[in-house]
């Protein structure tokens, strides 16, 4: 007697529940696998340990990988993952693949310098410390990526069809519906803002029977605050003390965001001129990408022109020793967004204890992270080892995020012509994505879930597992 062919279709969520970071979801139908996202876990402890735990499914069998975009909570798992065998292709659209050639080596050799550091002065308890990857395995990585641009259709196993939908947020941003085992589902990954200044509006929701959304401000609203003029104020008053305004950015969309509102600010002359220091390699490469993929965002060419040229680049180590050394007035830019890492840490142990200077924090800041900690006021941030003692004013920018707000969500998921089967709210902290859970079921009046790490559901009959 013939057995008939498996046509359920299962979802597990291995990151992003019940935390805002680490994103993957592994999709599993008729014998094959495919991982939606292949993110890093951040902040605490606790989660980033599960960055070195293996998968519950081994690396060889995953047959594909499928990116919504290229931030390193959603990416930045991939060099590990051809580490640890796979072979598959990593599907994404091409300002994704720009950004991750960028992105990952960096991610390799910031984790190779940070192991060298603390082996050097001896303050990791892992003897040697050793990094998740190195820039090699990242390179090796880029190896496997397949570009598709948006709303063309591929199969990234035998029985999935998927199409990329343009989701605003960062370059090359979207959200990806699969159609599967005789269902449908969406991922939103990250929801961009209908009114970003600079990344266009989110694509409309197509029908779906399931949802994945993301809930990171799913507890919130974005303040009305002028962001550039909140930024102007503080860049007026640091200057005026002679002092330095650093910012730590991230490399992909924030610091890009920031010359741009900086440039706007010069042009109508509503700060002093000062120099403008962009110390981020990574960045500096970034910026550049603006110009190539013209039509994904609002900048204009003249626009384009004076976000890049309106500050000096900082590539070389020595060079960014040096910017460490002078004194302001100034303006520094400088990646990990939530000092995590990267030459912004440097520009934080030398400016931070004076009160002259400020600390601008641009956008939402994972629990657990140095710039949560600075958000929260503490009088003293840990730095390589030594605790940091924190002078200098510390500004936190809610208008910068390029996350949509808990109204700006709720507003895409009403383009959705029909209701879905269910919504999951994930890439969320436990409260953000409970409250955005509730405003579903309140106001949509769909069914919605928060799933838990390692939660697995059965999308054909909807049972948990």
């Amino acid at each position: 007697m013939n057995t008939p062919p498996d046509t359920s279709a299962q979802l597990t969520f291995l990151g992003a529940a019940g935390t805002v970071t680490g994103s993957r979801y592994l999709l599993e139908a008729a014998g094959h696998r495919v991982l939606v996202d292949c993110g890093l876990f951040q902040g605490y402890k606790t989660l980033r340990m599960r960055n070195w735990e293996p998968l519950p499914v081994g690396a060889r069998h995953i047959d594909a990988v499928v990116l919504t975009h290229a931030h390193l909570d959603h990416s930045g798992y991939l060099p590990r993952l051809v580490r640890d065998g796979f072979k598959g292709r990593v599907w994404c659209t091409p300002a994704t693949r720009a950004l991750c050639e960028v992105l990952l080596p960096d991610s390799g050799h910031l984790q190779e310098e940070d192991a060298a550091f603390a082996n050097r002065h001896g303050f990791s308890k892992h003897k040697p410390a050793e990094p998740l990857y190195t820039r090699a395995d990242a390179l090796a990585s880029l190896e496997r990526f397949e570009t598709v641009p948006f709303g063309q259709g591929f199969e990234p196993a035998p029985g999935m069809q998927v199409r990329l939908a343009p989701q605003g947020h960062i370059l090359g941003a979207a959200s990806a519906r699969f159609e599967l085992a005789g269902t449908s589902i969406t991922f939103s990954g990250d929801i961009g803002r209908p009114h970003d200044p600079i990344m266009r509006p989110p694509q409309p929701l197509q029908a779906c029977d399931w949802l994945v959304t993301e809930s990171t401000y799913g507890d919130r609203e974005h303040l009305a605050e002028n962001l550039e003029d909140a930024l102007g104020a503080v860049i007026r008053r640091v200057a005026a003390h002679g002092g330095v305004v650093v910012i730590p950015a991230f490399a992909v969309a924030r610091a890009q965001a920031l010359l741009h509102h900086i440039a706007r600010l010069r042009q109508r002359e509503a700060i002093p001129h000062l120099p403008v220091y962009l110390d981020s390699p990574m960045a500096i490469d970034v910026t550049g990408l603006y110009k190539h993929f013209r039509r994904e965002h609002r900048l204009s060419d003249e626009e384009c022109h004076a976000m890049c040229g309106g500050a000096t680049f900082v590539r070389t180590v020595e060079d960014s020793k040096r910017l460490s050394a002078r004194r302001g007035p100034m303006v520094i830019v400088s990646a990990s967004g939530m000092a995590t890492g990267g030459r912004v840490l440097h520009h934080l142990k030398a400016f931070a204890s004076d009160h002259r200077n400020a600390i601008v924090l641009a956008g939402y800041q994972v629990p657990g992270t140095r710039g949560a900690t600075l958000a929260a006021g503490a009088p003293s941030v840990r730095i390589h080892g030594i605790d940091v003692p924190v002078r200098a004013e510390v500004v936190q920018l809610e208008g910068a995020s390029a996350h949509a707000d808990a109204s700006e969500i709720m507003d895409w998921l009403r383009t959705a012509p029909q209701a879905p089967r269910g919504v999951f709210v994930t890439h969320g902290e436990a409260g953000a994505a409970d409250a955005l859970r509730q405003r579903i079921e309140r106001e949509l009046g769909w069914s919605a879930r928060v799933p838990m790490f390692r939660d697995r559901i059965d999308l054909g009959s909807g049972a948990w597992s």
